[in-house]
């Protein structure tokens, strides 16, 4: 099997084809401290794209409730058990060189999905990926333990960690998710068909329904659960990242050819997704640019972490993880990045800070920020994770985002501004 390098693993690993790069890449990043559980994301996807027959199952965009949610129901708690079971006690990450480049998160020594299955032999032959087909029951509820909580049990003297009245320390958070369109994607891997491929303009995933047989390989194969069967059909289908809107295919959004957010992005009035394209150099490997907030966010600050790397896939969605969940299941989730990523978001210095607010400001896609310095406008105390405090300065910059054409699409400031309506009626606030 050929070896490819995974700079989310920190090292080289083996997939079934050889090196190959699209010259940009799709990628986003979801603010999950900033989820509000709307679905307005997933019934915008839902609206677009699966609304038709066959397709009453299928959910691109979802968000499910973690601990305990998930759709289909138990995909990553299977598949991590999947894991644990070909490689006992070494699904581990080593995160002693997490601050070179190549490494940012140190090195996983354990097993990939593509790693896991080498020595299997089945009653259905050789496979290349490690993974399963859910069950009927497991793509009935979207919203399978939608807002369910969990937490330690009290122990009799500390009432902070207490599930019982009168206080009590529970967590929940929401992950919104769709298609990460992987640099080395699991269907891709497993389809027999070579049905499915990665666009060389924007490494979008796509499903050539010409091709497709409907063998669901690719159901089994994807980590994420991310590809669908459509039974009316007899062909799988996927998220296709609303790539008309990244052709700048849209007349209202794109007058002169824009790229454009995908549908879910636009649509989040929590403002927690952002979504961009990154340069891909020769080697395959993210090109250096500080100045496109989606490689700021991911390589340059580190804030925003992949899902379940350790899955092999390296997924091109990205999540600043929430604040009050427990490290041991971030890290089990993010990997060992977490603890930097928290520290960052807890109290972000002033480029950070205005970087930030640069999530859900335009349609298209921003390819480029620049920041003007303003006056500094506050002291605020901050309580770290570590339980020790921290003073943050807050300047009133303005950023400013500019699209592929180098024209300016956003203008915002750090401190929001307040307008003054002016009265017109005798009831008027």
């Amino acid at each position: 099997m050929p070896t490819v390098h995974n700079w989310q693993l920190g090292r080289a690993m083996e997939y079934p084809y050889p090196e190959h790069h699209p010259s940009t890449q799709f990628a986003f990043v979801f603010n999950i401290n900033r989820c509000i559980n709307c679905q307005t994301c997933t019934m915008a996807c839902k609206s677009t794209w699966t609304f038709g027959r066959g397709q009453e199952h299928m959910w691109w965009n979802n968000v499910e409730t973690k601990p305990f949610g998930g759709y289909p129901r138990y995909w990553d708690a299977r598949l991590l058990n999947l894991l644990e079971k070909a490689n006992p006690r070494r699904q581990v990450w080593d995160a002693s060189g997490s601050d070179s480049h190549g490494a940012p998160y140190g090195r996983f020594d354990g097993k990939t999905i593509f790693e896991a299955i080498q020595n299997y032999a089945g009653p259905e032959g050789a496979k290349r990926v490690l993974g399963y087909l859910p069950t009927p029951e497991e793509w009935e509820s979207p919203n399978i333990h939608e807002e369910v909580a969990t937490g330690l049990a009290w122990d009799g003297k500390s009432f902070g960690a207490s599930t019982r009245l009168p206080e009590h320390k529970v967590w929940y958070f929401y992950l919104a998710r769709l298609c990460n369109h992987c640099t080395y994607p699991a269907c891709l891997a497993a389809c027999p068909r070579q049905a499915i491929y990665k666009r060389p303009e924007d490494g979008v995933v796509l499903i050539d329904q010409s091709r497709c047989n409907g063998y669901q390989k690719c159901v089994e194969a994807c980590p994420y659960k991310k590809s669908i069967y459509r039974s009316t059909t007899g062909t799988s289908e996927k998220c296709v990242a609303c790539y008309p809107r990244l052709e700048g295919k849209d007349p209202l959004i794109s007058p002169n050819g824009e790229p454009a957010e995908t549908r879910c992005m636009t649509a989040c009035p929590g403002k927690i997704r952002l979504q961009g394209l990154v340069s891909i150099d020769e080697d395959g490997q993210w090109a250096v640019d500080p100045t496109n907030p989606i490689y700021f966010l991911v390589r340059e600050r580190r804030i925003a972490l992949p899902i379940y790397p350790q899955f092999g896939t390296e997924p091109n969605g990205f999540y600043i993880p929430p604040r009050w969940v427990p490290r041991p299941y971030l890290e089990q989730m993010f990997g060992p990045g977490v603890r930097h990523a928290i520290e960052q978001y807890s109290c972000p210095d002033r480029e950070l800070l205005a970087v930030l607010q640069l999530f859900r400001t335009t349609q298209q896609i921003i390819f480029r920020f620049q920041i003007e310095e303003g006056p500094k406008v506050a002291e605020i105390e901050v309580t770290m994770p570590d339980g020790s405090r921290k003073t943050q300065e807050i300047y009133n910059d303005t950023v400013i985002g500019f699209n592929k054409f180098g024209k300016e699409v956003t203008r915002i400031t750090t401190e929001e501004p307040v307008f003054e309506r002016p009265v017109q009626h005798v009831n008027s606030f």
